[in-house]
């Protein structure tokens, strides 16, 4: 698959070869559905507790007749059924996370760069260098280029000026591509690689 290469200016740059086995797959939903999933269940923190029964610092004496009293034989206080009792099978601190083989989670970045190569809405840049942190230069660039919802991948190495500028603009985020997963690249508009991206996820899945 041959693709334009353009510039911050919006001009063009070459072309580009993209491996048809990194984004010309076929997406499946099912396969970034579970990756999605596994992502979200993995970033939950897991700390809502509720004080169980054994937690509840109550008098344990027993607070009423067994017999004669006209009501259930109750024996302490901290009992789920009273005001200020312990919770029954309340929440308590665990990890959501789940297994999803290594695998499937490669394969569902896959089909994740698939679609948005599948939907038109891939964008390869020479590079993404800014020559001065400023926020609105960038933004006119970005204009430029069509990009109002974008999740911008670059090499390993972030030029510190373009991810200063970018970061006040909101809906656009910039990773390395150590960084590239499915949430993220499906929860954007756009994905934007850099020409050192591309050649890093080639060299990735060779």
């Amino acid at each position: 698959m041959k693709l334009e290469v353009k510039t911050l200016e919006g001009k063009a740059s070459g072309n580009v070869d993209l491996s048809d086995e990194i984004f010309g797959l076929d997406p499946r939903e099912d396969i970034l559905h579970r990756m999605v999933r596994y992502q979200l269940a993995k970033r939950q923190s897991g700390t809502h507790k509720s004080k169980q029964r054994a937690e509840i610092r109550m008098t344990g004496a027993k607070f009423g007749r067994q017999k004669g009293g006209g009501r259930a034989r109750h024996g302490a206080r901290s009992a789920p059924q009273f005001r200020g009792g312990g919770k029954a099978f309340g929440p308590v601190v665990r990890s959501h996370a789940h297994d999803l083989p290594k695998k499937i989670r490669a394969l569902a970045l896959k089909h994740a760069l698939s679609t948005k190569a599948k939907d038109q809405t891939l964008i390869v840049l020479e590079d993404a260098k800014a020559a001065e942190a400023k926020t609105k230069a960038l933004r006119d660039q970005f204009g430029a280029l069509g990009l109002s919802n974008a999740l911008i991948i670059d090499g390993s190495e972030l030029d510190t000026n373009f991810s200063l500028a970018a970061r006040n603009i909101p809906h656009v985020d910039v990773l390395p591509v150590q960084g590239i997963n499915v949430y993220d690249i499906l929860r954007h508009e756009t994905l934007v690689l850099t020409k050192a991206a591309v050649s890093a996820l080639e060299e990735r899945f060779k």
